[in-house]
C-alpha cells in the first residue's frame, strides 16, 4: 500500500491517483465539486505512500483518527506540500501515539495525543508560526 506509481499519477492525474491510494489503504475521500476532504480514520496510511498527496490543490480538510502509522514525519511531510498549504483548512490528529511534539507544527486540532509532553508551549509556537489557523486544544 506505500508503492507509489508515478505512471499512474501521470496517466490518471494527482487527485484520482491519491483518492485510489486512500481508499486502498482504508480511508475515505470526499469530492464536492473542487472541495476535497480526506478522512483516514483507523486507515493503515504511512509515510512511504504520502507522495500520492503532491499535487493536490483543492483538500481542505484532513482527518487522522487511530492512524496507527502516522508519525511526525508524516505531518512534517504535509506541511512541507505548497498546494496543501494553499487549501487546508482543517486538519484533525486524535489518538495517533506516535505524534510527538516534533510533528505537531503541521497540525490544526490537538486531542488525545499522549506523545505530546508540553501542550501549551506547543500551541504557543503553532499559532506564532501559523498565525492564520485556529488551535484548538482538547484537554480532556
Amino acid at each position: 500500500t506505500g508503492f507509489i506509481d508515478y505512471e499512474r499519477i501521470k496517466a490518471v492525474g494527482p487527485d484520482r491517483a491519491a483518492a485510489e491510494w486512500l481508499l486502498r489503504c482504508g480511508a475515505k475521500v470526499r469530492f464536492r465539486g473542487f472541495d476535497q476532504a480526506i478522512d483516514a480514520t483507523e486507515s493503515c496510511i504511512m509515510y512511504r505512500g504520502f507522495d500520492h498527496l503532491e499535487g493536490l490543490e483543492h483538500v481542505e480538510e484532513i482527518g487522522f483518527n487511530k492512524c496507527i502509522y502516522i508519525e511526525d514525519a508524516c505531518l512534517e511531510h504535509l506541511s512541507q506540500i505548497k498546494t496543501l498549504q494553499d487549501s487546508l483548512k482543517n486538519m484533525t490528529v486524535v489518538s495517533c501515539g506516535n505524534v510527538t511534539d516534533k510533528g505537531i507544527i503541521a497540525l490544526h486540532h490537538l486531542s488525545d495525543l499522549p506523545g505530546v509532553k508540553d501542550k501549551d508551549q506547543t500551541v504557543d509556537r503553532l499559532q506564532t508560526a501559523l498565525p492564520r489557523l485556529t488551535v484548538e486544544l482538547d484537554l480532556a
